[in-house]
């Protein structure tokens, strides 16, 4: 039995989608909510016959992947975030990069020599890779109306991978593989009336709209806080909307947090674009928290914490 493990947003998802056009495989599918990493122990160990993992943290998923090849199972892991140490094993076969400007798909892509490099491109986009996206689309001779498509896709899949759960989402990302995967082409969905695409571009216009009213906790020259609510077109919203902001002010560090039932706080930070680097590793300082050098979250942040998370972002980047 073989097993398909990804995160639940537009890297993961569209990196499964290159492999299994590639090579279509009967497999179950282990996913969920973007920030629901801890996948790997989702595996049952006795009925794996192969594993792959895409776009969730070695660092994170550690002693699970040791289960799997201390009982002799094959692995492919393709990653671009914290690694911590890899193991040594024959069984273990690992395409890792934690580069800022590339991302899981892009690593599919190359293992896959361009195969379907429309959909690498939309997952770049989507995971703000954009210079990489760009570099890719230019190379590919895309119009402005076909990168202008692709970007805008790559950011609803990764919109629908924000939540509490799955039940926040608009398609789990389960589902939503499976419809994308019938396509070799992103171009031939867009193009399909009432498609996955426009059933999400309505969702997060939407959603976006009420975002953009986001009450700003905190300002200064190196960092910009907003608060957003305890509400699941928030949720959905929290990490793209952390994404736009970076790209309208490229000098500057953006943290988006959304309250939780608890009343701690949920939170994405994106480094600024022009220095792609330190986010996972400021996160990583407080509990719950990881992620890569570019962008980086924390999942569960008390109240009290919130100014020493802001201080510590405003010194990291001054």
């Amino acid at each position: 039995m073989h097993f398909d493990v990804f995160n639940g947003d537009a890297d993961g998802i569209i990196a499964l989608v290159q492999l299994r056009l590639a090579e279509p495989k009967e497999s179950v599918l282990i996913t969920g909510v973007k920030r629901d990493i801890s996948l790997v122990q989702n595996i049952s160990v006795e009925k794996a016959t192969s594993v792959t993992v895409l776009d969730i943290s070695m660092e994170k998923n550690a002693e699970a992947l040791l289960k799997l090849l201390n009982s002799k199972v094959p692995v492919l892991y393709i990653d671009h975030h914290r690694a911590g140490d890899i193991p040594q094993s024959d069984k273990l076969q690992t395409i890792i990069d934690t580069d800022a400007n590339t991302c899981t798909s892009l690593l599919v892509n190359s293992y896959l020599n361009n195969q379907f490099i429309n959909w690498a491109i939309a997952a770049a986009y989507g995971d703000n890779m954009i210079a990489s996206a760009e570099f890719l689309a230019e190379q590919e001779g895309l119009t402005e109306l076909q990168k202008s498509q692709l970007k805008s896709f790559g950011i609803y899949i990764n919109y629908n991978g924000y939540g509490r759960s799955v039940d926040d989402l608009h398609f789990s990302p389960d589902e939503l593989f499976l419809q994308l995967v019938e396509y070799s082409d992103p171009f031939e969905l867009i193009a399909e009336e009432n498609s996955v695409f426009h059933q999400l571009e309505k969702a997060y216009n939407q959603d976006m709209q009420m975002a953009r009213n986001a009450k700003v906790i905190a300002e200064n020259d190196n960092c910009l806080a907003v608060e957003l609510p305890d509400e699941a077109w928030a949720r959905r919203a929290s990490g793209v909307y952390g994404n736009e902001l970076a790209n309208q002010s490229p000098e500057k560090a953006h943290i988006v947090f959304t309250i939780n039932t608890d009343k701690s706080y949920t939170l994405s930070l994106r480094a600024p674009l022009n220095n792609k680097q330190g986010a996972g590793d400021i996160c990583a300082q407080f509990p719950t928290g990881g992620g890569r050098a570019a962008a980086a979250g924390v999942n569960k942040l008390p109240a009290e914490m919130i100014t020493v998370f802001i201080e510590a972002v405003s010194q990291y980047y001054a």
